[in-house]
């Protein structure tokens, strides 16, 4: 088609010479340069054409994207568009096996069951977790759209037989506006930047067929909520954000913690609201050194339905973070802790079981430890990485006087495992997670898992 339409180009200049073509004149080699020139410009406009239409259906692929700004990679990629639209996305599935201990019981935490089924057993179960898509659009050098749509459990609806129902939420959209290097502003609904994983929760890029208790109970991921705020980098080794978003609802804490207090996004009550800062050294290659923190009362201004109003609750929760990686050796240390101010009267305004109250205090730790064994088994660039993970969590490390805390909701949790990737954001996963709590037995999980990010 190409070689077509420049011999048409051809055949047509050389009709407007009126000249013969074997003629070798001044006057024709200047028109033969003339029309060497118009068939290199028709070339270049074909292919420019071709690439448009190509990129109007599918968006180019930017080159050599990483985590930035506080997002995961396939959620950065955005960020290295010159403009325009940019998708990615992500997903994760797994089975786990129930090892039942002497006397365990299902964890709802773990184990959603259907309406009409006892939450007494754990059963084994298969679940496609979740399905994610990210859409990005860069508007030009100084404003970026990014967000993130999941899909929970395969379906939406409601309850099937085997487990509860699954959802469809919006996890991220903000509008990042670039500034100063030092100085960036954020609006929408954003991801809380603390831990490991809140932010970058890509399967990929953390070991373990699950999350890490720690960053599930006491950082309650993925936790998100409407606000705004400023990002960015203090001299070349220093990344800080800081944002002013919606509180909790403190109505919905639980003896399991404050993860159910999450607004969401979803008509967030905003009498009360947070405050919550990070920030990150890398002091050299392959450390990195942090923490964060987040302040905010949750009482929300609300009434029970008996009239109580409930209390302020400022909930404040800390969490310092290390990483160093070289070579094939990976480690990551966490540890974080929350109070609860007014737990007493909250807990009575609630009127919660005095077996089961909402802390004072909560707490919880890890430490983990990876290396990659491919390079000293094969030479083809793939990932095999054994990793041993140890973390305690607490969510009843203090309760108000007067109610007795729950001792089953503190454990010790041993997790054993392979990451393997066949490609860097592919991941086939496997791990053995060994639950020892404080009171009352927790079953072990054996678990198989795969996940991607594109």
């Amino acid at each position: 088609m190409a070689r077509a339409t420049h011999a048409g180009v051809l055949v047509g200049l050389l009709m407007l010479t009126g000249a013969p073509v074997g003629a070798q004149s001044d006057a024709d080699l200047a028109r033969e340069d003339r029309i060497s020139d118009l068939e290199r410009k028709v070339e270049i406009l074909t292919e420019e054409l071709e690439r448009v239409r190509s990129e109007a259906a599918v968006p180019s692929e930017p080159s050599g994207y990483s985590a930035r700004y506080g997002y995961a990679p396939a959620a950065s990629k955005v960020y290295g568009l010159t403009r325009g639209l940019s998708l990615g996305g992500y997903g994760e599935g797994y089975y786990t096996n129930f090892l039942h201990d002497d006397g365990a019981g299902a964890d709802p935490d773990r184990t959603e069951k259907g309406p009409a089924l006892a939450a007494s057993e754990a059963l084994d179960q298969t679940d496609l977790l979740r399905l994610v898509l990210y859409v990005g659009y860069k508007f030009s050098e100084n404003i970026v759209f990014n967000s993130e749509i999941e899909f929970e459990h395969a379906r939406t609806g409601g309850a099937s037989a085997s487990a509860g129902e699954g959802s469809v939420s919006v996890e991220l959209a903000a509008l990042d506006f670039f500034l100063h290097d030092a100085v960036n502003a954020r609006a929408g609904l954003l991801l809380l930047p603390m831990g490991f994983l809140n932010e970058i929760h890509e399967p990929p890029f953390f070991h373990g067929v699950q999350r890490p208790e720690v960053e599930t109970r006491i950082i309650p991921s993925t936790w998100r909520e409407n606000g705004a705020g400023v990002f960015g980098h203090l001299g070349e080794d220093l990344e800080y954000r800081a944002y002013v978003v919606n509180g909790f609802a403190g109505s919905l804490f639980t003896d399991r913690g404050v993860r159910d207090g999450r607004q969401n996004g979803n008509r967030a009550f905003a009498e009360d609201l947070g405050f919550v800062a990070r920030l990150d050294w890398t002091p050299t290659p392959g450390w990195l050194l942090g923490g964060s923190v987040y302040t905010g009362k949750s009482g929300q201004d609300l009434e029970t339905p008996a009239g109580v109003r409930l209390p302020g609750a400022r909930f404040t929760l800390w969490e310092l973070h290390g990483q160093y990686r070289r070579g094939g050796l990976e480690t990551r240390a966490l540890f974080s802790l929350g109070r609860l101010a007014n737990a007493d009267d909250l807990n009575l305004a609630l009127a919660r079981p005095a077996d089961a109250p909402i802390a004072e205090r909560m707490l919880g730790g890890y430490l983990e430890l990876a290396y990659d064994v491919w390079p000293w088994l094969f030479e083809s660039e793939k990932y095999l990485a054994p990793f041993l993970r140890v973390e305690y969590v607490d969510t009843q490390d203090e309760v108000p006087g007067g109610f007795t805390a729950n001792r089953n909701r503190a454990f010790w949790l041993a997790t054993t495992g392979l990451s393997f990737k066949p490609h860097p954001n592919v991941v086939l996963k496997a791990e053995y997670r060994n639950f020892q709590a404080r009171s009352g037995d927790i079953p072990d999980e054996l678990s198989v898992g795969m996940g991607f990010a594109f």
